[in-house]
């Protein structure tokens, strides 16, 4: 039971915090793509491809993982690469305000990605460690044998 709530009090922490990191780093990356020359829905889909090519190569490395088999190459560079633009995006969109800018802007991209990454990790170890209530084996009972008594002479 210990297992199962820590696993469900960390993904709640972890979604909670991805979902505001989230939404801060969209709107880092959708203003500078705007401020970059993009408007109307190119600007506002931009920042989805950074994040969705995020989300699709971890989902390629949790399957690899979950099947025992090792991550695809491709996989590893576009989490790298998502990683890479997301976080640069943010510092992008902070340096006008100077090096603590550039960081505080960054801020939002590290912890959504640390934050999904962690929420892997835990989907991952969840699928290798069985729940402890399922652990648990009921000692079997001793066969039943009947003695046979002598007749009675």
């Amino acid at each position: 039971m210990v297992d199962r709530l820590t696993r469900i009090t960390t993904a709640l922490a972890v979604v909670a915090v991805a979902g505001v990191a989230a939404i801060i780093s969209y709107r880092h990356a959708y203003e500078l793509v705007r401020s970059h020359g993009e408007t109307g829905t190119t600007a506002r889909l931009v920042p989805f491809t950074v994040d969705g090519l995020i989300w699709a190569a971890s989902m390629v490395i949790l399957d690899a993982s979950r099947r025992k088999q090792p991550a695809p190459a491709l996989a590893k560079w576009s989490l790298s690469v998502g990683i890479v633009a997301t976080v640069g995006a943010n510092v992008a969109h902070g340096t006008s305000y100077g090096h603590i800018g550039a960081i505080v802007s960054a801020w939002p991209a590290l912890a959504l990605v640390g934050s999904f990454e962690l929420l892997m990790t835990l989907t991952r170890n969840a699928a290798r460690v069985p729940d402890e209530e399922h652990t648990r084996t009921e000692q079997p009972e001793p066969p039943h044998t009947e003695v046979e008594q002598p007749a009675p002479a």
